[in-house]
């Protein structure tokens, strides 16, 4: 922590790797419990219609991943990811405490309204300000601390260990895990008190779970292992670009001998890994070339870095050329994986959510996408993980990133298939003429069970394949970047599934047409909608293929490992 080598024996494994799994499941408890059921304190509390309550909830979601951004930024650049995990932790707790007074004190008025049947009084406009000024800050905390936490965590396993390297492997499923675990608690127990309409309750339980995550995580500071930042990536990469357009005319002779390198054994970003030599991009290598000039100006001392650039500089910037194309296949993904918070409730809401005389809250069906995760990683890591690697021509993990995250794409396209299915047989049997159509149809809420289970196995392969992936083939001074671009790839998820709704909306409901989803779903075509969702993933994982199969894996001084090109991608 203060310079010093980390002792293997004191610090670091598994001791320092639960207490960040505690805190992750504690604050996903907190952040679900104001997220998971957002989208019905807009409609009841605030009095917004369906289409705009959803694509507010969408642009919230998104803020908030594009704010980890921010918080990776910080993390790689100057403060570490420690410093960074607390200093936003503390944010997120005061975002969810001026919540909670603002909630109790304002919003909630009538007492006890925001239930299914009390509607609330109107706002004035600070109020209303108050609202989402406390909940953007819950966005910029949970944003700014989650890439940081699982890279925190992955950090506390050295993976030039054989035992600490598969326990690294281990610790990402298990970080998944237990996020969703901690989404269970906010779905079912917060979000049956929401629903119920004890908004304040649900909202400071939530304060409380942030507040206990944040003091556990400062208890287990002895025992962490930290990694110092390497200094501003965006300047680096700058550097490189400048660099190479400064010599766009030059002739560059076939070898690496005249590629500069300012440390011949070590990269020249500062604890980090060197990253050998490709053959992608050539075009960068310019910024690492050396000319007459660079010579003249090394003798004397002056070496310009936005005109020579060492040239394990130019493969980071290589890296995350590479992984880009990749992650813009998986944006799609994301707007699926979006209306679980936001069209499936409103689904489920008009269906038939009592069972004897409970009431089944509607965002509380997120509990079986849940389950579905904690049993997909069972089965993955457990049977089809050893199974797929006794297949393999020679010694391997099972399935690559590459390969699980394209099996999460086709099990999300059979989700809104299902979806689809569903919505047509809940028209089928709901009433038209209803005023309020909460539960106007005699479908049960449990046939929304298969598009709940389809997205949760489509989470553990794409998701946790995702984390996996791009911490792996980040460079060393990019990790909390590398975790950031999963979560900026459901941030632009949100903002393209606002965009589609608004767009669907604006066409559907032109010649004076309810359109696909107006605020009384009986008269809309949801299903469509869904339908048009499985159709686009369908082309996003065609375009998927052809990136994957193109990708090349990341090189480090030391840790060549030679993949085949029917290892690294093959569709099953």
């Amino acid at each position: 922590m203060r310079g010093r080598p980390a002792i293997r024996g004191r610090t670091g494994q598994w001791t320092a790797g639960i207490i960040v799994l505690l805190n992750q499941g504690l604050a996903t408890l907190a952040f679900f419990g104001v997220g998971v059921n957002l989208v019905l304190f807009l409609t009841r509390v605030l009095q917004q219609e369906n289409a705009e309550a959803a694509n507010n909830v969408s642009k919230w979601t998104g803020t908030v991943y594009i704010f980890s951004l921010v918080g990776a930024f910080l993390s790689d650049s100057y403060w570490g990811r420690y410093k960074t995990c607390a200093i936003f932790q503390v944010i997120f707790v005061i975002g969810l405490i001026a919540l909670s007074l603002a909630s109790s004190l304002f919003l909630l008025n009538p007492r006890g309204c925001g239930d299914r049947m009390t509607k609330c009084g109107s706002h004035s406009s600070w109020e209303i300000g108050l609202f989402y000024l406390s909940i953007y800050m819950v966005a910029l905390g949970n944003g700014g601390y989650q890439p940081n936490i699982a890279t925190f965590g992955a950090d506390q396993f050295d993976e030039e260990d054989p035992k600490e390297g598969h326990s690294k492997v281990s610790f990402f499923s298990y970080f998944y895990l237990a996020l969703n675990i901690g989404e269970l608690f906010s779905n079912t127990i917060l979000g049956y008190f929401e629903d119920e309409g004890m908004w304040a309750l649900g909202f400071w339980a939530s304060a409380v779970s942030a507040f206990a995550g944040l003091i556990l995580f400062l208890w287990g500071t002895p025992s962490y292992r930290h990694f110092k930042p390497t200094g501003n990536p965006l300047a680096r990469f700058c550097q490189v670009i400048g660099a190479a357009a400064k010599k766009w005319r030059v002739e560059i002779a076939p070898g690496e001998e005249n590629l500069y390198e300012a440390n011949e054994k070590e990269s020249s970003v500062g604890g980090a890994r060197k990253i050998l030599h490709t053959d992608e991009f050539k075009f960068l290598d310019r910024a690492a070339y050396i000319t007459s000039r660079d010579l003249n100006n090394r003798k004397q001392g002056c070496l310009n870095p936005w005109r020579l650039c060492p040239i394990s500089q130019v493969e980071e910037v290589k890296c995350i050329l590479r992984l880009l194309p990749i992650w813009l296949c998986t944006i799609l993904y994301s707007v699926v994986f979006n209306q679980m918070a936001s069209l499936f409730v409103e689904q489920g809401a008009a269906m038939n959510c009592t069972v004897s005389n409970f009431q089944i809250p509607p965002a509380g069906m997120s509990s079986f996408d849940i389950l579905s995760v904690a049993l997909f990683i069972f089965v993955y890591r457990r049977v089809l993980d050893p199974l797929v690697s006794r297949f393999k021509k020679k010694e391997a993990k099972g399935l690559t990133e590459l390969q699980r995250m394209g099996i999460g794409l086709v099990i999300a396209i059979m989700a809104m298939v299902s979806a689809g299915i569903v919505e047509c047989y809940r028209l089928k049997y709901a009433r038209k003429d209803c005023i309020h159509c909460d539960g106007s149809s005699s479908l049960s809420v449990f046939w929304q069970v298969p598009q709940y289970a389809f997205i949760g196995a489509s989470e553990v392969f794409m998701y946790v394949g995702q984390l996996e992936f791009f911490n792996a083939q980040a460079p060393d001074g990019l990790k909390s970047f590398g975790s950031a671009l999963c979560m900026t790839s459901i941030s632009l998820g949100n903002y393209a599934s606002s965009l589609l709704v608004t767009m669907v909306v604006k066409i559907s409901t032109e010649d004076h047409m309810p359109g696909w989803i107006p605020g009384n779903l009986n008269r809309g075509h949801l299903d469509r909608f869904y339908f048009l969702l499985a159709a686009l993933t369908s082309v996003d994982l065609i375009l998927y293929i052809v990136c994957a199969k193109w990708y090349k894996n990341i090189k480090l001084e030391g840790k060549i490992v030679e993949i085949s090109d029917e290892d690294k991608f093959s569709v099953l």
